[in-house]
């Protein structure tokens, strides 16, 4: 805000997919169901002539739309939504690694590979900032390519994000992990350093590569490990 109590002008993207109907996030996960609590028509009976209200509902999986994984998704004793601190998730540095030419190619993200974009961007060590590997894989959101031949992060990309330590890691693609097999050590290595993970992210090739803040927090749902978030980056002069 300004001295005068007016807001600063500013430039925000939003990186997450709009929640629909009966929409497919993972091959899978149910599809989210929306409702009413309460209705407008049925409202008015209770309020002074005109005004009314609406009261929604909504059920659907954790794993929905954008979403974010605490250690609690992968490990028993992770800390869960609860947990995370805030502070990880919220008004954090970024970078962006510019990966979409592997979508093309073998879509297996080394850390050959995530070391040169990291130092294109600039960033050569990413400590504290929100790492966002643009694949360019979230174009095919909708349909059913989105599904197979996704982008993926290999073991020492991992390993070397887990050596940097950022505040979490992010990506536009179906899974940060290959899907082929029942290994999911991106997941498993960042999860267990604490290091928060954002899958089905979209938009970031509006983004620079560095000099803007993001933000993706969930609500602090006791028990649970993932959740829905709405994911957005604010430009800086950073």
């Amino acid at each position: 805000m300004t001295g005068a109590g007016r807001p600063v002008d500013r430039e925000v993207v939003d990186l997450s997919h709009p929640i629909v109907e009966g929409m497919t996030t993972y091959p899978g996960i149910p599809g989210p169901t929306l409702g009413a609590h309460l209705t407008f028509d049925e409202s008015a009976a209770h309020y002074a002539a005109g005004t009314e209200f609406s009261i929604g509902t909504i059920s659907m999986a954790a794993n929905t739309g954008t979403y974010l994984d605490t250690p609690a998704h992968r490990y028993r004793d992770g800390d869960d939504l609860s947990r995370v601190d805030l502070a990880r998730m919220v008004d954090r540095s970024g970078v962006v690694v510019r990966a979409r030419d592997l979508v093309a190619a073998d879509r297996a993200i080394d850390e050959a590979r995530l070391r040169s974009a990291l130092e294109a961007a600039g960033v050569s060590e990413p400590a504290g900032r929100a790492v966002l590997i643009e694949t360019g894989h979230s174009d095919r959101w909708g349909t059913s390519a989105y599904f197979t031949d996704h982008p993926y992060l290999t073991d020492d990309a991992v390993e070397f994000l887990v050596s940097v330590k950022p505040s979490l890691v992010g990506i536009d693609s179906l899974n940060i992990d290959s899907t082929h097999t029942g290994r999911r050590p991106a997941h498993t290595w960042l999860l267990a350093a604490g290091i928060p993970v954002v899958e089905h992210l979209t938009a970031l090739a509006e983004l620079p590569d560095t000099g803007f803040r993001f933000t993706a927090a969930p609500p602090a749902v006791v028990g649970m490990g993932t959740f829905t978030v709405r994911a957005f980056a604010v430009l800086t002069a950073d």
